[in-house]
């Protein structure tokens, strides 16, 4: 029988409706954990690692009835981590890096229940044109960049700035669509 339902250790809205996009409906548990780097780890065992610990939490957190999806976007450039940026300056310095140049998004997706946890990642190119400072600052000021790994969201209005993508669209979105649906034939 099918998976119809999840639940979902994130309070990401765009998480939610690319699960329901599938014919999932997440019962959304936000789960808060550590998300400092360690050592020397790679960003794609970092990714990893937070998707895991994500779904992790969350289980530990619910009544076991439904297998807990964790899931963790990361965007890379030049082999650094660009995380959520910590105020207005460090997203203004995080764009302007963008600024034509290829960067990759990495998303990794893990689902845990009662016998195991899966994982699976969808690594995807990203080539942003020019970057111009007014429109930079006009975006910060929306706050749409505040809460977003790399400041900004492919969604939004950041879209305009994206000149080509290999790779997976929902992944950069924070879901890789592709990859869930894999991870969730797993646990049907």
């Amino acid at each position: 029988m099918a998976l119809k339902q999840l639940l979902l250790a994130s309070q990401s809205p765009r998480r939610k409706q690319l699960l329901e996009q599938i014919g999932i409906t997440p019962v959304c548990a936000p789960v808060d954990i550590d998300e400092s780097i360690r050592g020397n780890e790679k960003p794609l065992e970092y990714c990893l690692r937070l998707a895991k610990e994500k779904a992790q939490t969350g289980w530990n957190r619910s009544d076991k009835s439904l297998p807990s999806l964790g899931s963790d976007t990361i965007v890379v450039l030049d082999g650094k981590i660009l995380a959520k940026p910590r105020d207005q300056q460090d997203a203004y310095a995080m764009l302007m890096s963008l600024s034509n140049k290829q960067h990759q998004v990495i998303t990794a997706v893990a689902i845990i229940d009662a016998t195991k946890m899966s994982s699976k990642d969808s690594v995807s190119e990203v080539l942003f044109g020019p970057l111009e400072e007014q429109e930079v600052k006009a975006y910060i000021a929306s706050k749409e960049p505040m809460d977003k790994a790399g400041s900004y969201g492919v969604q939004g209005f950041a879209a305009r700035w994206v000149k080509h993508i290999s790779g997976s669209h929902s992944g950069i979105m924070g879901l890789p669509l592709y990859e869930t649906s894999m991870l969730i034939k797993e646990f049907e």
